[in-house]
């Protein structure tokens, strides 16, 4: 099922669906890494292309993580 979830990235609120399976493995990958959550999305979020959307980019990232595994 889609969610929509909210995070705070540099002082702006916002919101983000995903399903729930990569918002799963996205807190997993931050307990990996030892870091919040938060700081991932917004890792995630600076890295990302400006003409992609943030939920697209942590599904890309929870690929990417998950082939190099």
């Amino acid at each position: 099922m889609i969610r929509k979830h909210s995070a705070t990235l540099h002082g702006h609120r916002t919101s983000f669906s995903l399903e729930d399976e990569f918002w799963s493995e996205l807190r997993m990958i931050a307990a990996a890494r030892s870091i919040p959550l938060a700081a991932l999305i917004s890792e995630i979020d600076d890295g990302r292309d400006s003409e992609s959307n943030l939920s697209s980019a942590l599904r890309l990232h929870v690929l990417a993580w998950l082939k190099t595994r």
